[in-house]
């Protein structure tokens, strides 16, 4: 049986490839995930993509993923503020890397820091949307291991 791992894509991510393609790159979000898909393909993993424009939406998609083995996410804007999705991320019982294409720790004050980032297993920020592959990579590895539902979804190494 194949890990099922959640991609789940937040606010104005659906703009990828119009919106400042400079900082964010010229793919779509379509064509992203589509990579993704591939690449989950060739990792033995079963992916499903889902797309939040509003916090509330957002939420309510971490609250269902306990279905899953593991999530790759990216919050977008709400990485930077939302405590209820923090919240909903604490509780959840499955491994999440927070993944953001552009390297939020070089841009304005109040991106870089992220609410979410202390609750999830990782963080991958700047590598463009090459970062979703290496978060499914790592997630593929873990879940191999044996490390499905019930590991644990938050913290890190404590290093």
């Amino acid at each position: 049986m194949r890990a099922r791992v959640l991609v789940l894509n937040g606010p104005n991510l659906s703009l990828l490839g119009r919106r400042n393609p400079a900082l964010y790159g010229e793919l779509t979000l379509d064509q992203v995930e589509e990579m993704v898909v591939a690449r989950a393909r060739e990792l033995g993993l079963e992916v499903i993509c889902r797309r939040a424009e509003g916090e509330g939406e957002m939420v309510r998609e971490v609250q269902g993923a306990a279905d899953f083995d593991g999530m790759v996410l990216n919050p977008g804007a709400l990485a930077h503020y939302s405590y209820s999705l923090r919240d909903a991320l604490e509780v959840l019982s499955i491994p999440v890397v927070e993944v953001h294409i552009s390297n939020i720790h070089a841009r304005e004050a109040f991106r870089r820091v992220s609410v979410i980032s202390p609750v999830v297993r990782g963080v991958i920020s700047g590598l463009g949307v090459r970062g979703y592959l290496l978060a499914l990579e790592w997630l593929a590895s873990e879940l191999g291991k044996g490390g499905k539902r019930g590991e644990g979804g938050k913290g890190g190494s404590g290093a």
